[in-house]
């Protein structure tokens, strides 16, 4: 696994998806509590998807998208 800080475009990209995310739970009218329930998720770990402070798993983007009903390439597409 690199330990380097990944270039800027990466955090960018993960900015983008975190909004995307963001704005597809509020279209939904969904709580991140209420996100992170219907993903099996922690409320915690949607704030740090949305806001790019962490980087999910594609495991945790299947259950974000699966939970908020779109497809997964909506949500992460360039």
């Amino acid at each position: 696994m690199p330990t380097d800080p990944p270039p800027p475009w990466v955090l960018t990209r993960r900015q983008e998806i975190g909004t995307r995310i963001r704005a597809a739970r509020e279209a939904a009218g969904l709580t991140q509590i209420q996100l992170a329930e219907m993903a099996g998720l922690d409320h915690k770990t949607i704030h740090r998807i949305e806001y790019a402070i962490t980087d999910p798993s594609l495991t945790m983007l299947i259950r974000i998208a699966a939970a908020l009903d779109t497809a997964l390439a909506d949500l992460v597409r360039t």
